[in-house]
């Protein structure tokens, strides 16, 4: 009996062959290739099955039942094989033949497509900071609480920022340009030093060294350049980003472990409150965004903050049983 390690294990091999094999069919849809980029995505072990190719090695698990069959002892003389039991024989045969024949070349011609990786590392922090060296001489900060992917295609450097926050200094490459995608946006550069924040739908991307193209949505073509000193907001639905300029001494606080807020409103606190926060601190009443806070706060230890805000504004914290807690007025 397959124990749960080894069903988990052939399930992804399968897996891996079919992406494998539809990825370079002629009939393959925009959408199925969407698939495989998600599925891709969706844990390192899907890459690292795909691009090693050891489905090739699974395929010899499509003989095992027969081989099983073989071995099982029986009361009277074996009879001879049937024709069907030749048909799965060869059927099988070739299967494996194919599998080893084929997945080989379609490793490299997904390679060569760009369709597939031939790196691919995901990162990931909690409640530390984490400097990355990058596969292409690239290197990255992340922020707490952030999830990042990197896939390295032949025309390009991919990186997901799925969550969190990072600061990225790049390796110039001009023919092989390094895309961060964020939100439902993205930001594409060449080389140079640029912070990416994400909280929820909303992307803010700040310059601090060279010129990127920021695009809101990766269904349009069109972008916007921002050079050094510049800084774009966008968000779900968002044609163009809003650009205006950048403050970096505030934008990359957090590179220190501090959380600056200057003067803002708490409409516009909270986000950045709560990009340190497993659960988010919300506004009972929404009149209450208008009032204002300022400071600079330690980002690790960001539940003093949010148990000084009522002695600063006339507000209470209302903690509720879900783990949430409410900014009602006092």
């Amino acid at each position: 009996m397959p124990t749960p390690a080894n069903a988990d294990h052939e399930a992804l091999a399968e897996d891996a062959a079919h992406w494998c094999m539809r990825i370079h069919a002629e009939d393959c849809t925009p959408q199925e290739r969407e698939g495989f980029q998600r599925w891709l995505a969706a844990d390192p072990e899907h890459a690292r099955e795909f691009v090693a190719m050891l489905e090739i090695w699974e395929a010899s698990e499509w003989l095992a039942p027969q081989l099983a069959e073989a071995a099982r002892p029986v009361a009277a003389a074996p009879t001879p094989p049937t024709r069907r039991t030749r048909r799965a024989w060869s059927r099988r045969s070739i299967a494996a033949a194919f599998a080893l024949l084929v997945l080989p070349a379609s490793a490299y011609l997904g390679w060569s497509m760009g369709w597939l990786p031939d790196d691919y590392r995901r990162y990931r922090t909690d409640s530390v900071l984490h400097d990355v060296a990058l596969p292409d001489g690239s290197y990255t900060s992340l922020n707490l609480n952030t999830h990042l992917t990197f896939a390295n295609f032949k025309d390009r450097r991919r990186v997901s920022l799925d969550r969190g926050e990072a600061y990225f200094e790049v390796s110039h490459d001009a023919s092989h340009p390094f895309v961060v995608e964020a939100g439902t946006g993205s930001i594409t550069v060449t080389g140079t030093r640029f912070n990416v924040w994400t909280y929820g739908d909303d992307v803010v991307v700040t310059v601090t060294e060279g010129s990127v193209k920021v695009n809101s949505d990766r269904r349009q073509e069109q972008s916007s350049g921002l050079t050094a000193g510049m800084q774009a907001r966008y968000g779900s639905g968002d044609v163009q980003p809003q650009i205006g300029s950048a403050n970096a001494t505030q934008a990359l606080a957090w590179r220190s472990g501090k959380l600056i807020l200057d003067d803002l409103t708490l409409a516009q606190a909270l986000p950045l409150i709560n990009r340190y926060r497993q659960r988010p601190l919300q506004l009972a009443d929404g009149t209450l965004g208008t009032l204002r806070v300022g400071g600079i706060y330690n980002s690790r230890n960001v539940d003093a903050l949010v148990d000084a805000l009522p002695k600063v504004l006339p507000v209470r914290l209302i903690h509720r049983e879900d783990g949430t807690t409410l900014l009602a007025r006092r």
